[in-house]
């Protein structure tokens, strides 16, 4: 195991947990692995399948993410393919009569693919392995589900000695027995390693409207040194209209969403890949499909629905394992407008629970890798030291007189007041509502314009989640105010709120130490050689043209950082460094070793 792991993909040791799962596997027995993304999945059944005699399929759901694990190990010098609608009829004739003679070791296919060809030319097969990716999938409580997955059960009727192994990154304590249920998985053994990603830094920024955001997002891309990232927008028309933005402030970039016909989104995919393009705005449809592992940041524009999207989107962030950004924005009207999709959901009840975890998650005042480890069963005994509460622990103070103004216009109203309005009347605004409504001549009428509107946004937001007042969802997202919030109005007891903090107004203060954090999270190679480093990158690249693939799958970016620290001057030397196997020693060996002589 340990001989093949350094021969095919360049590594001296396995990470945590692979060489168990592997092991397990390797003995013929069902598996259930729940690995963060970029934790290494895929190697737990790309070994196994090296080191077995039949064919070891991996059923995968999209065409893309099919293409970039074949070209990745196909980049190591392993027989692979994969079987899809993607490919012409001759293509696929030539892949099933590999399989029958043994060329291939893996092969990728797609569930409904799967199904068609299981009574066919599939029972004439010597199958070692089958491994289900994204295994959420089949779960009727996962987070992205698809029908098509629940076919799968019948796995072990067609193919009753062999293996079954289903993978996912993200996996609730439900969900994991849904997946074991579902596929039918015999006496499996549940690995669950550990889901912490340290190289991701953690952040959230509450009550930005879209000009501070937008702002926020500037300053956020120049601290990346051109690195790609991602931009999740709740919906199409967001990510169109902040691609548009981005354009004008001349960043590359593309827009992926499902209302885009096909040859769009594989455009855009395919120029993110190829990193034509900066950045890519898209909706979650985005990011599934691919392996790109110097995707150096995540933005999400507005909150996702649950913690399980949050953290597999963040997860496409730094996969290398070298210091990656994330940044999440949330404001009362993310958590209206999901609160009402929950709402009409078919699953009402588990979706607004999820929600209000995210909702927890954005809110919390406490390490907030802590609270995602313990989302997915996982304690931690300590901070992180790489979010933005560890890094700037929130200050309180006794808000009771702007809790009682809000609550007070509120009431006023009858409860019959949005958000919005509420701070129309607070900041004394002449809205077309206010107007209409008569609401100038209340009393508590701008009795609020001392505070900026984003400040009364955002106390609203805490007053929401202090549970001061509800939102009814079917009344016009009107806001009522409950029995907490009365002993606060009537001044029966106090209410805290977190103090604001703009960037802006603590530049002078503590721009520097702010500074200080974001220099040491970034990925900057450069910092030891950086004329090496970009010369590397570049011949990465001119290898990468030339082959037609992307940059990433020649050496990722852990790799190069990894030359630029050792600096081989022999090929030995070359394929001594971790992420070099025996196949890229032989091809690019030469090429690489002449031009780092240049730099010693």
């Amino acid at each position: 195991m340990q001989e093949t792991l350094k021969k095919y993909f360049g590594f001296s040791s396995f990470r945590p947990m692979q060489h168990e799962v592997i092991s397990h596997i390797m003995e013929g027995k069902d598996a259930l692995v729940l690995m963060p993304t970029g934790g290494g999945k895929s190697i737990c059944y790309q070994l196994p399948a090296l080191l077995s005699e039949g064919l070891t399929l991996v059923i995968s759901p999209l065409i893309s993410l099919m293409k970039d694990q074949v070209d990745s190990l196909r980049a190591n010098g392993i027989p692979a393919a994969a079987l899809n609608s993607g490919n012409t009829d001759t293509s696929n004739l030539i892949i099933r009569r590999e399989c029958r003679e043994r060329k291939l070791k893996l092969l990728y296919i797609s569930p409904e693919r799967l199904m068609i060809d299981i009574q066919g030319w599939l029972r004439d097969v010597e199958i070692s392995l089958i491994a289900i990716d994204e295994a959420h999938c089949i779960s009727q409580w996962g987070h992205d589900f698809r029908p098509e997955y629940t076919q799968l059960g019948i796995l072990h009727e067609h193919f009753p000695h062999t293996p079954l192994l289903a993978l996912t990154a993200t996996a609730d304590k439900i969900t994991r027995q849904d997946i074991i249920e579902q596929l039918q998985l015999r006496e499996p053994k549940v690995f669950v390693s550990s889901f912490d990603r340290p190289n991701l830094s953690l952040t959230v920024k509450r009550g930005y409207q879209t000009r501070e955001k937008n702002r926020a997002i500037l300053t956020f891309i120049e601290r990346q040194h051109g690195g790609s990232g991602i931009i999740y927008c709740m919906s199409r028309s967001k990510t169109e209209s902040v691609s548009v933005w981005l354009s004008q402030h001349g960043i590359k970039n593309a827009i992926y969403h499902a209302g885009l016909s096909t040859e769009l989104r594989e455009k855009a995919q395919n120029d993110f890949i190829n990193d034509r393009v900066q950045v890519v705005c898209a909706t979650i449809a985005f990011g599934m499909g691919i392996d790109k592992s110097n995707v150096r940041w995540v933005i999400h524009y507005n909150m996702p629905k649950s913690i399980e999207s949050y953290y597999q989107e963040i997860g496409r962030a730094g996969r290398d394992g070298l210091p990656s950004d994330t940044l999440l924005f949330y404001s009362a009207g993310d958590y209206i407008m999901l609160s009402k999709f929950a709402e009409e959901s078919g699953q009402r009840e588990i979706n607004m629970e999820k929600l209000r975890r995210m909702e927890q998650y954005a809110e919390a005042d406490v390490c907030r890798r802590r609270i995602l480890l313990n989302y997915f069963g996982e304690n931690m005994s300590h901070d992180c030291h790489n979010c933005d509460v560890c890094q700037n622990p929130p200050q309180r103070f006794d808000g009771s007189v702007i809790v009682q103004k809000a609550l007070s216009a509120i009431a006023r109203t009858g409860e019959q007041a949005s958000v919005s309005t509420t701070i129309d009347i607070l900041r004394g605004t002449y809205s077309p509502e206010v107007r209409e409504k008569g609401y100038m001549s209340l009393k508590t009428f701008g009795v609020g314009r001392d505070i900026p509107p984003r400040d009364w946004h955002d106390y609203l937001l805490q007053m929401l989640q202090l549970g001061y007042f509800e939102i009814a969802y079917n009344e016009n997202n009107h806001l009522k105010i409950t029995p907490s919030g009365k002993e606060v109005l009537y001044g029966r007891t106090q209410a805290h709120l977190v103090t604001i903090i703009r960037e802006e107004a603590t530049s002078k203060k503590r721009g520097s130490k702010q500074k200080a954090s974001k220099q040491t999270n970034a990925f900057t190679p450069q910092a030891d050689s950086p004329d090496l480093f970009d010369a590397l990158r570049a011949l990465r690249k001119r290898l990468a043209e030339e082959e037609m693939m992307p940059a990433y799958i020649v050496m990722s970016d852990k790799v190069l950082q990894n030359l630029v620290l050792a600096r081989p001057t022999t090929i030995e030397a070359f394929g001594n460094v971790s992420g070099i196997g025996e196949y890229k020693k032989r091809k690019y060996g030469q090429v690489f070793v002449d031009l780092i002589k240049q730099y010693v």
